[in-house]
């Protein structure tokens, strides 16, 4: 969503970084290209011109101009402006009220308002524990009724059952009180959108609110749809009164102007993000978060939670126990692979990491893609249970019907062996002995210069329980992990000797192992 507005910042930002000394008029300058950069995002006009104010009143102060480092003290303006523009503190879905909660999702139709009271009531059951209760108001969709009730089947979500020929104003009159009887702790109504805004449909939500008394309206509007949505959730808010937003479609290809403009020209909180199709794909909205990613310092703490979430503790502990006797055959390839995928794949992943958000299109020049997991993963099911436990056993012959049954060719499989020998003697040197492993030093380090104490949690040198961690832990990690360097463009990991905006191979340090290049792409040194 903000990768244009990314490059163009980062870009900007660097120009002055880079920079002994800073006069007025290089802050001007800067400025000016800001402002061009935001317009061109589809930022709203009114946004724009107040935040290039504020940067530029606090930016050409004595103290900034005659500090050591002026242009990193920009940043930091910018960048703290930009957490204000968005809101500040992330604000999430109020549940403080008498049981049951009722939750009023109201916006046009096409916006996703369906399935985000799916994916809301999927987070609020599976997350707060919480017994929730789907109504669909929408009478005049054709089958949107049906809709929401196999999206509740699809989630184990309770659905209201349907009855033909009642009102949107009865249904949820109905549905508050079966929520009532049913000791269910919140109640969704889902309510009918229109192709464009008109009395009717203004009306209709009026009585719905009267009805129903909701404790949240929150507003699902498309994100792609530009500077539109924020005039949609002022119209809203003067006729109905919404608490927050919801923005879906965040993961498009949209210049992500709606998001920036919304809190600032509404007042109302964007409190939920929809970052895919499926039912987990609904994230909190953290201001700040989102400012890391704009200016290319990575966003660790979602990185962290996406892992918390997605990783399988059990494996993940096998996988630790087999890597300390230096053990990875294919099987567990095919298991990382699978692990990077759930977490938004390689992109995903770098866009998160600090100093790593303009790796994209090098990774894709070098052929290192998403679909590139597919076919690795397809070649390791094509082989027998005795292949991928003991890969030397892959002579010409079984590559061909490896090869065959995969779809691809004995070139790619060539590339995936050399890169699971490279991991597997990579594995070997994490897990040796003397001083407790390459794996456990590594994590000493960064744990040290983070002042987290050489042990990591207690774990020995290895990373804490991510699921465990309370999420003001994550931030106050995120914060230290600035502190020592490493939430900022060029920021280096602590014991890999700088990761300096690259991965290995690629312009920065290189891992050891890897040998200056991605395992099984063209560049490799060749194995002694």
């Amino acid at each position: 969503m903000f990768e244009n507005l990314q490059d163009r910042l980062g870009s900007i930002l660097n120009g002055l970084t880079g920079r002994g000394a800073l006069s007025e008029a290089d802050v001007s300058a800067a400025l000016r290209e800001v402002r061009r950069a935001l317009l061109e995002a589809d930022v709203a006009l009114d946004v724009v011109r107040s935040f290039t104010d504020r940067v530029r009143e606090k930016a050409v102060g004595a103290e900034i101009l005659k500090s050591i480092k002026p242009g990193q003290m920009v940043v930091k303006i910018v960048h703290d402006e930009l957490i204000e523009m968005l809101g500040g503190e992330g604000v999430g879905v109020d549940l403080h009220a008498a049981a049951p909660v009722v939750i009023m999702m109201v916006g046009l139709q096409g916006s996703g308002k369906t399935t985000t009271s799916a994916k809301i009531a999927h987070r609020l059951s599976t997350r707060e524990k919480k017994k929730v209760l789907m109504a669909s108001l929408d009478t005049r969709r054709p089958a949107a009724q049906e809709q929401l009730r196999q999206l509740g089947a699809q989630a184990n979500i309770d659905t209201l059952p349907i009855i033909s020929g009642q009102s949107p104003t009865d249904i949820a009159a109905r549905a508050v009180q079966a929520a009532k009887l049913g000791g269910h702790d919140v109640v969704i109504l889902d309510t009918a959108g229109r192709t464009h805004i008109d009395e009717p449909l203004m009306v209709e939500m009026a009585d719905i609110k009267k009805r129903s008394n909701p404790h949240e309206i929150l507003l699902v509007a498309d994100s792609l749809t530009g500077q539109d949505a924020v005039n949609l959730a002022r119209s809203f808010d003067e006729r109905v009164g919404i608490t927050g937003l919801v923005l879906t479609r965040m993961d498009g290809d949209g210049r992500g102007g709606a998001a920036l403009s919304m809190r600032a020209v509404t007042g109302k909180p964007i409190k939920l993000i929809g970052v895919g199709e499926k039912m987990s794909e609904l994230e909190e909205f953290h201001p700040r978060r989102i400012a890391d990613r704009i200016l290319g310092m990575g966003d660790i703490v979602s990185l962290v939670e996406r892992a918390s979430e997605n990783i399988d503790a059990e494996k993940a502990a096998a996988m630790a126990a087999k890597m300390a006797k230096g053990k990875f055959d294919l099987d567990d390839l095919a298991d990382q692979l699978r692990q990077m995928q759930k977490m938004g794949g390689m992109g995903g992943i770098m866009g998160m990491m600090p100093g790593m958000a303009g790796m994209k299109d090098k990774m894709a020049a070098a052929g290192l893609d998403d679909k590139l997991f597919g076919r690795q993963i397809a070649i390791i099911q094509s082989m027998t249970k005795a292949e991928r436990t003991n890969p030397d056993l892959l002579k010409h012959s079984r590559k061909k019907r490896i090869a065959a049954g995969s779809g691809t060719d004995a070139a790619a499989i060539n590339k995936l062996l050399k890169m699971h020998r490279q991991m597997a003697d990579m594995m070997k040197m994490m897990g040796g002995k003397g001083k407790g492993g390459m794996m456990k030093q590594m994590m000493g380090g960064l744990a040290g210069k983070m002042g987290l104490g050489g042990g990591m949690g207690g774990m020995g040198g290895g990373m804490p329980d991510l699921s465990n961690i309370d999420p003001r832990q994550l931030e106050a990690l995120q914060k230290q992990a600035e502190a020592a360097g490493l939430g900022k463009p060029g920021g280096g990991m602590p014991g890999l000797g700088g990761l300096p905006g690259g991965l290995p191979g690629l312009g920065g340090a290189k891992l050891p192992g890897l040998g200056g290049g991605f395992p099984g792409l063209p560049g490799l040194p060749k194995k002694k």
